[in-house]
């Protein structure tokens, strides 16, 4: 059996973080090293604990699970962090994602949704969310329109190196497959998906699946329909 998931809470609430730690601890492959009430909190621990996985509120006092996102995944780029919130705010979530988020869970989700959703996450599993991906295509709509810096940036990266393979992989990612459906759809194994979406990213110098998205979109692989 390979190691566990080694999981930091990061809440200011101390009782949002109990409720975490009952579900997280209910998943056998998952060992939760540390907890944090702040961003600030966060930062320290992370260099102290090194975890893997990440559960960080997004409003929180002081430094927010925004700007905490962004400094962590600058430092660690290889650890996954999951945003818990109350609100299902798009925006403020594709923010969160942007900065290099893996996902997000809603507070009042079930435990055995939250459990799914983890392990999904973990395992490099987890598929866009359809209102994430409208998200995306609206503002590469609105960049493409307006012919930003950001989009002309984004362009000029041309030269990606990845093989016919990880494209077709990449473009299946942002229509919002799952590993499982790519590697059914492609006549992969879904453990060789998951290889060729680590080198993805890897060459890419992306983290998540929104990023990839949004990538995608943005070289014209993916139709804007």
């Amino acid at each position: 059996m390979s190691d566990p998931i080694r999981i930091l809470l990061v809440d200011d609430h101390r009782h949002a973080r109990e409720g975490m730690r009952t579900i997280v601890s209910a998943v056998p492959d998952f060992l939760i090293i540390g907890e944090a009430a702040t961003g600030e909190e966060a930062l320290l621990l992370m260099d102290e604990l090194l975890p893997d996985l990440i559960l960080m509120d997004i409003n929180m006092p002081g430094m927010g699970g925004l700007e905490a996102v962004k400094i962590i995944k600058s430092a660690h780029p290889s650890v996954k962090i999951i945003m818990v919130t109350v609100s299902d705010d798009v925006s403020h979530l594709f923010e969160a994602l942007k900065k290099g988020a893996q996902g997000y869970l809603l507070k009042n989700l079930n435990p055995s949704a939250w459990r799914d959703y983890l392990r999904a996450v973990a395992f490099d599993e987890a598929p866009l969310n359809p209102e994430l991906a409208m998200s995306i295509l609206r503002e590469f709509a609105d960049a493409k329109a307006k012919n930003s810096p950001a989009f002309v940036k984004e362009k000029e990266h041309e030269s990606d190196g990845l093989t016919p393979r990880e494209k077709g992989i990449l473009q299946e990612v942002a229509r919002g497959q799952k590993n499982r459906d790519i590697a059914v759809s492609l006549g992969l194994s879904e453990h060789t998906v998951k290889n060729h979406l680590k080198n993805i990213l890897q060459k890419l110098h992306l983290n998540n699946r929104v990023q990839l998205t949004r990538y995608a979109y943005e070289q014209g692989m993916v139709e804007t329909e």
